[in-house]
Formats: C-alpha cells, sequence, structure tokens
C-alpha cells in the first residue's frame, strides 16, 4: 500500500509500504479522507515532538519510521478477532488515543491522562496511508448524513468540545476566542452548540475573521486595529467575557485573554504554548479569575458526532482544500505553513 513516511525533521516520503496484519482487538480500515494538524506540521518542520524517542511502553515504537495523520475518517475492510462493536462495512472515525486501561487515571475513564498515553499517528502508524489498523476501542460508528469528509473533522471537533467542557462554561455566558485557527473555529461553534449567550472571535487574519464571522461568532474583531478590551466591554455593558479561549499558546494571545474577561472569569489555555508565558498574577488574583488548560479529549467524540449530525456545528467552510497523498508534503504541510491566510483544514484522500 501507499503511505507518507515519517522519518524525521523535514523528511516524510510517499512509500509502498507492507500493509498490516489485524489483530485479535484490532479492525482494518480503508482510509477515505484525513485532515492535516498543527502537530503534524511540529513533527515535519521540527520533530520529533509528540513521536516517542525512546520505544513506546504500549507500542514499542520510537522515533521514524512512522506513518502521520490522526484526524481521519474510512470504511472498515476486516475485523480481528474478538472484535464484536464493529463490522465490515462499517463507516467509522477513529478516537486515536492509545492508553493501557489499567492506570489511575484510565480506571476512572480519564483517558487522555493515561501514564502510558500514546496517539495514532505518532506512536502507532496513522492514516496517511491507503489503509490503517486501529484498536477496535477507539473505533465510532458514522451516522449516514456524516460524510467522510466530516468525518476527519471529529477529532478537532472533540478537541474543541473538551475545552467547552474544560472550561465550566454555563448556559449564556459570554464568550471570547483567541484565534481563528482550525481549532479556534471549532472551540466558536462548540461554544455555540453548548449554548453560549454570545461569541467573540479575536484573530489578525482577516481572511480566517471572515471565517469566524461566516460560521456564527456575533461579533469579530482585529487585535492589531483596535483595544479588543474595550471593544467587548462596550457589547457586554462593561463586564467583559465570562470565559475566554486561548487558542493560540503566545504571550500576546494570554495577555488578550486576561484583556477581555471580567471579573471572576475564566481563562482555558487550549493553544499550546512552546515558550515560558509571563501571568500577572495581581490582576488575575484581584478579579478571581481562573486558568484552566485543555489537552486532547476524553469521550467528547460522540458529542462531536452529533452535533454534526444535527447540524449544530457546519464544517463545509472549514475545510479549504482537497489533495491526493503524493501532495502531503508540498500541497498540504508546506501550504499550510505559507498561507495559513487561504486556509483552515486540507484534508488528504489517500
Amino acid at each position: 500500500m501507499k503511505a507518507a513516511v515519517w522519518y524525521g525533521k523535514e523528511d516524510i516520503r510517499i512509500e509502498d509500504v507492507q500493509a498490516p496484519e489485524v489483530a485479535p482487538g484490532q479492525i482494518g480500515v480503508k482510509i477515505k479522507a484525513c485532515g492535516i494538524c498543527g502537530s503534524d506540521l511540529h513533527e515535519f518542520y521540527s520533530g520529533p515532538f509528540i513521536i516517542p524517542a525512546r520505544p513506546h511502553p504500549l507500542t514499542g515504537k520510537s522515533g521514524g519510521p512512522i506513518i502521520l495523520g490522526h484526524e481521519f475518517s474510512g470504511e472498515v475492510v476486516k475485523v480481528g478477532e474478538g472484535v464484536k462493536r464493529i463490522a465490515v462495512g462499517d463507516r467509522v472515525t477513529i478516537n486515536p488515543l492509545i492508553y493501557c486501561g489499567e492506570c489511575h487515571y484510565c480506571r476512572k475513564g480519564e483517558h487522555i491522562m493515561c501514564t502510558k498515553l500514546g496517539t495514532v499517528g505518532f506512536a502507532w502508524d496513522g492514516a496517511f496511508a491507503e489503509y490503517g489498523v486501529f484498536p477496535e476501542y477507539g473505533a465510532l460508528k458514522l451516522p449516514d448524513s456524516v460524510t467522510y469528509d466530516m468525518g476527519a473533522t471529529i477529532e478537532p471537533l472533540a478537541v474543541a468540545v473538551h475545552a467547552v467542557n474544560r472550561s465550566g462554561m454555563k448556559t449564556g455566558d459570554s464568550v471570547a476566542v483567541i484565534g481563528a485557527g482550525p481549532i479556534g473555529l471549532f472551540v466558536l461553534q462548540a461554544c455555540k452548540a453548548a449554548g453560549a449567550g454570545h461569541v467573540y472571535v479575536i484573530e489578525p487574519m482577516k481572511a480566517r475573521l471572515e471565517t469566524a464571522a461566516r460560521t456564527g461568532a456575533h461579533a469579530v474583531f482585529d487585535p492589531t486595529a483596535v483595544d479588543v478590551g474595550k471593544e467587548i466591554a462596550s457589547l457586554t455593558d462593561g463586564l467583559r467575557a465570562d470565559v475566554a479561549f486561548d487558542c493560540v499558546g503566545n504571550q500576546a494571545s494570554f495577555d488578550t485573554a486576561v484583556k477581555v474577561t471580567g471579573r471572576r472569569a475564566t481563562i482555558c489555555v487550549v493553544g499550546l504554548a512552546l515558550k515560558p508565558i509571563e501571568v500577572p498574577f495581581i490582576r488575575l488574583w484581584g478579579h478571581e479569575k481562573q486558568i484552566r488548560f485543555s489537552s486532547g479529549y476524553q469521550d467528547e467524540f460522540s458529542t462531536a458526532i452529533a452535533y454534526l449530525e444535527d447540524g449544530r456545528v457546519r464544517v463545509d467552510d472549514l475545510i479549504t482544500g482537497h489533495i491526493s497523498l503524493d501532495q502531503l508534503v508540498e500541497h498540504g504541510i508546506k501550504e499550510l505553513k505559507t498561507h495559513p491566510d487561504k486556509h483552515v483544514k486540507i484534508l488528504v484522500h489517500p
């Protein structure tokens, strides 16, 4: 089969590789669509990043070669011994978490906190390939109304749903989303689906602001053009936002989150900060603000599927490109890096 194999920094090769065998408890999936994630860009330009440097305790994978790709959907073409929930012909997406099922956190159902956590596409061969084999426990069936393209967006949507859950957002809350990249745009829609009163989006790129407006933001702001704190204060009777989601993860975005939130507000950090961030302790302390963090997901895939099925979340405006596997690097990864203003989510069709 054909696959995009990561060997190291800026070294992804399109190769013919042996299709993996389906072991007990596993399913074989013909990949229909796989989204390119920001973490895939990190692996290409700076990796290994999430790819384990030492043999993973559950999969044995260590560095390259590894097949990337963890946002995907496909058709089940083979099932292993003992598989009961999933059958050949089922249309599925996969929760890519690989977990032990035995540690303190797994026993509580908090699989994202597993002490041996791994992920498909980093510690287990992923879906930038014609075919993949995955644990049955991660498989979820797709309703007929959810297309394969939509199915490839369920993983990042689950990230957004988890962020809303982690934030403690309540029905009617006013929300600010900082950053209108893929995750920020999904957080915007997940907040609305969960009952947010008003959602304001802050983003310097004009094209992304326009996308945020089309996908339901009540107001959008360019932080380089206006004082976003004063703008949101004017729309909330001076109270500012109850919840802010930092979907970028740098000093400027965190400072904006502090600025646009009111007293006893919550700042939920979703973006991955690669450098230390200074925290204005006195401002947070004086207004009793909270900082929470959100990383990945637990069991939010079912909610994400339901949001797509009933139309509360729409992804047509977020899917901005379709490419073949051969085009992954030049027209996918490099295109996203070079032209972030033109794209939200590019899908690969093996």
